[in-house]
């Protein structure tokens, strides 16, 4: 079963399992954006507890880059990102909005779901150069090694998307706030954690990877594609 075909209208249809992928990958990471407003005290460590779903993202931005393509995972990742902007859209709007005379919860509402703009910025910011570098990296690594090994480029690919996410947005959300050596300590700590976290699910996305290859038919490798991250219907 091809993952795209066209109706005998001419318009595309997808897959379930793409879409499924998609929808994983969507509702990671606006799950994690939500749920990183609360620090995590792990192992002497401390971390945003959207560090614990937003590691999906990048698996099965992985999965979509592997099986369809740079082109396709392109897409779903201004996907992710337009959804997300809904999201914040929705909750900033929820909160400036007049509340009922009996509810008393919006200090609680501002202090949970309130979005400082330079934090917002970094997020977003972050969030593109990281899945843009991880789907550009495994691209290229699949076509270097002809699709053998591929445990190298998804946690080679992991490597370089995690660390520029977290060096862009604990950079931009924090220098000038917190010093130095506290900014080193947050980008190492989260980018070592992101980044084993996929590589203990190595075995996982080989699982899914083989299934959708067979079921789904393809397996594309971008040797003539423009990488050029704005070129959306490219």
């Amino acid at each position: 079963m091809a993952t795209r075909s066209v109706n005998d209208d001419g318009r595309e249809k997808y897959s379930l399992a793409f879409v499924v992928v998609v929808a994983l990958f969507v509702t990671a990471l606006i799950t994690a954006n939500i749920t990183a407003v609360k620090l995590l005290g792990v192992f002497g460590l401390v971390l945003p507890a959207g560090i614990l779903v937003f590691p999906v993202s990048y698996i099965c931005g992985d999965v979509l880059t592997e099986v369809y393509g740079y082109r396709v995972a392109r897409r779903v990742i201004w996907l992710g990102f337009l959804c997300n902007v809904l999201a914040v859209a929705a909750i900033y709007l929820g909160g400036i909005l007049p509340a009922a005379p009996f509810w008393q919860d919006q200090q609680a509402y501002e202090s949970i779901l309130g979005y400082t703009p330079r934090l917002l910025a970094a997020s977003f910011l972050a969030y593109l150069i990281g899945e843009f570098a991880n789907s550009y990296v495994l691209a290229r690594m699949k076509v270097a090694t002809n699709g053998r090994w591929l445990w190298s480029r998804t946690i080679g690919s992991t490597l370089v998307g995690q660390g520029l996410d977290s060096l862009v947005f604990v950079f931009l959300a924090f220098v000038g706030n917190i010093p130095l050596g506290a900014m080193i300590s947050a980008i190492v700590a989260q980018w070592l954690v992101k980044s084993a976290y996929e590589a203990l699910a190595t075995p996982l996305t080989y699982a899914v990877v083989n299934r959708l290859k067979r079921t789904e038919g393809v397996d594309a490798y971008d040797r003539d594609t423009s990488f050029n991250p704005l070129l959306i219907r490219g």
